[in-house]
């Protein structure tokens, strides 16, 4: 607690200081506050201009009351201390433990940066903990090549432990403290994102956009098991276009494939947590332990290859945004690959001065094979609000209600559901 909240507090005293300067942006870079909404790759336009090394420290925040019931119509299972673990835990209404982002952006050189995120509080860990770090170059002064000026007018290449860029959903995602980017309280069922050790190359030109990347395939990096440790590709083609002031479609299409892994986090690779804290865990589960509650991974930690296709519309204060995916893959242990489907659907509109507040409406669904030979699904209703008090201030409403049909009658999940509404305040900087 005491690191923490020194953490938290040099954080503040840095980021007060430098606040104070007429401009904190970064070059080639997405801002932590309002202005970073609907922004994926980060683009080529050179508007920041580069005038020494330049250290900006940031933060996120975010705090929620939840209000949320759970039922289910599992079978009893008794454990060896005969405690019925399909019993689900006693839940009521209250505030989850808030959770915090430190933000560390590094001007190097001319269109080279340094991005460093760690988690100063988590629901799955106690301590902080870095979440990753990588190098982003959009520019190379250093070669003294014209040549290579030119092709990095149009390149940017990333190199470091970072979230890996498959789909266009974690750039809208809720990641730990920074819920900035989130119109919803909670994140998709199925949680494509995860950070890896590995190279990415980005070209952008005229709208079109391709994204080629290898990482080591896991969660943290390892020498042991060569034969088990394969590496992962990932790809993803695209166009996105401000066709008008009022119009801007983008579509993307991306794919993920390891052919082997000791442990793949692809559905797993969250450690900050799910925002739905103990919904359908029994009564031995603790917030930190059973930190995935209202998530599904399908357990493809072998070998996985995931392909999504992302459209995104935004026509003057409404936005569209699809997210079809389909997976196929298995664990260690299983003899044949299993294949997991997802649809999800957001619809948002913004309104008043500076788009201020916004309504917000989801549907989002999962099915497929488990080892048992079930084949079940999901199916979840997201209803939002938000308020943009400031450009750094948010606070959200969500009305959720998920329900999980067709498992095994072992399963605490057999005819379970849970409902209810939280609200979530959320400070970026």
């Amino acid at each position: 607690m005491r690191k923490h909240l020194l953490l938290m507090g040099l954080a503040g005293f840095l980021s007060t200081g430098l606040m104070a300067q007429s401009d904190r942006d970064m070059q080639f870079w997405r801002p932590y506050d309002q202005r970073g909404l609907n922004i994926f790759e980060t683009g080529k336009a050179d508007t920041v201009a580069y005038d020494g090394i330049k250290v900006r420290i940031g933060g996120a925040f975010a705090q929620q009351f939840q209000s949320l019931s759970h039922s289910n119509g599992a079978t009893e299972v008794l454990n060896a201390n005969n405690v019925n673990t399909n019993q689900l835990m006693n839940i009521g209404s209250g505030f989850n433990l808030a959770t915090a982002n430190l933000n560390i952006d590094v001007a190097l050189a001319d269109g080279v940066r340094l991005n460093l995120v760690t988690y100063l509080s988590s629901r799955h860990h106690p301590e902080s903990w870095v979440k990753g770090g990588y190098l982003q170059v959009d520019k190379v002064p250093f070669l003294n090549s014209p040549t290579f000026d030119k092709i990095m007018e149009k390149v940017t290449i990333k190199v470091g432990h970072m979230e890996i860029n498959y789909g266009d959903a974690h750039y809208r995602r809720s990641d730990n403290g920074n819920a900035f980017y989130n119109p919803f309280v909670g994140n998709y069922i199925m949680d494509a994102f995860t950070t890896e050790i590995g190279g990415e190359v980005i070209f952008q030109d005229k709208g079109f956009l391709a994204v080629a990347s290898m990482t080591g395939g896991e969660i943290q990096g390892g020498v042991t098991n060569p034969d088990v440790r394969k590496p992962s590709f990932i790809g993803k083609l695209g166009y996105d276009k401000q066709v008008s002031d009022e119009l801007r479609i983008r579509l993307t299409g991306s794919v993920y494939t390891t052919a082997g892994s000791v442990n793949n986090t692809l559905w797993s690779g969250d450690r900050g947590g799910s925002r739905y804290y103990l919904v359908m865990e029994n009564t031995l589960a603790t917030t930190s332990a059973q930190f995935t509650s209202g998530r599904f991974n399908p357990g493809m930690r072998s070998n996985v290859t995931a392909m999504v296709l992302n459209p995104f519309v935004k026509f003057q204060g409404l936005e569209l945004f699809g997210n079809i995916e389909r997976t196929t893959g298995k664990a260690a242990n299983e003899s044949a690959d299993r294949t997991w489907n997802q649809l999800g659907v957001d619809a948002v509109y913004r309104f008043g001065t500076e788009d201020k507040f916004y309504l917000a409406g989801r549907y989002n669904e999962v099915s497929g094979d488990l080892p048992n030979g079930t084949n079940p699904g999901i199916n979840r209703v997201q209803l939002g609000a938000g308020w943009f008090i400031t450009k750094n201030i948010l606070t959200k409403f969500e009305y959720v209600s998920q329900n999980y049909n067709d498992f095994a009658a072992t399963d605490i999940r057999r005819d379970g559901k849970f409902n209810g509404f939280m609200i979530e305040g959320v400070i970026g900087f």
